[in-house]
């Protein structure tokens, strides 16, 4: 009889955040997105928020004013210790800046942290207190490359500085709702869009929720 192939041990995924920006003054809301580019291994092409993986230097930041009781204790249910959780914020913020040059900030100093300098430079740290937490999602086992990622929102009027990408995303702009939903998604971004729109009919779930991913289809808790 043949051996049966050992599965291939699934990777263990890394913590990443990112950063829904909303601006609400138009008759739809219209969110900040840009498009991966085709060099990059992870999603290449597809539209999707500013973020990315936690760093060291975010568990060494300091904000300039902390999440919000409900926030964290949103993070808090959904399994993400405080520090973490404040990291993971940290790292949605500064992510968004390295990406799009806005800047969620307030007078302060944002400590040693690597990757802080640019807030540093102006006098400033994140402000985390018009963050929400509003879902996250696990990539499939079967990729050779995970997140576990939480999707924060804050309103536009909230970021400092004028839109200027660094590359990383292309077709930066803010797309509205509707236009956003027929873009090149993945399966996430798609979700996280969905659930934006139901928060601003009123309509959100009782918890953030969670996408992930069972015998490789879309499982969503919460």
């Amino acid at each position: 009889m043949d051996a049966i192939p050992e599965r291939p041990r699934a990777v263990r995924p890394r913590h990443a955040a990112s950063l829904v920006l909303i601006d609400s003054s138009g008759e739809e809301p219209c969110i900040l997105m840009g498009r991966r580019h085709a060099r990059m291994k992870f999603i290449p092409d597809a539209f999707v928020f500013p973020g990315g993986k936690l760093d060291p230097g975010d568990l060494l930041a300091q904000p300039a004013t902390p999440l919000r009781d409900a926030t964290m204790k949103a993070l808090n249910a959904a399994g993400t210790r405080t520090p973490l959780a404040t990291a993971l914020a940290l790292a949605a913020v500064r992510e968004t800046f390295e990406e799009t040059g806005l800047m969620l900030s307030a007078p302060g100093h944002p400590g040693v942290g690597k990757g802080w300098e640019g807030f540093a430079g102006a006098g400033h740290a994140a402000a985390l207190d018009g963050l929400d937490f509003i879902a996250r999602a696990i990539t499939p086992a079967s990729s050779p490359i995970r997140f576990h990622a939480r999707f924060f929102s804050a309103a536009a009027p909230q970021a400092r500085g004028s839109l200027q990408g660094s590359g990383e995303l292309l077709d930066l702009d803010w797309y509205p709702l509707s236009q956003a939903l027929k873009l090149p998604l993945i399966d996430v971004t798609e979700f996280v869009l969905e659930e934006v729109a139901k928060r601003a009919a009123g309509s959100e779930r009782p918890r953030p929720p969670l996408y992930s991913y069972r015998n490789e289809r879309p499982l969503v808790r919460g």
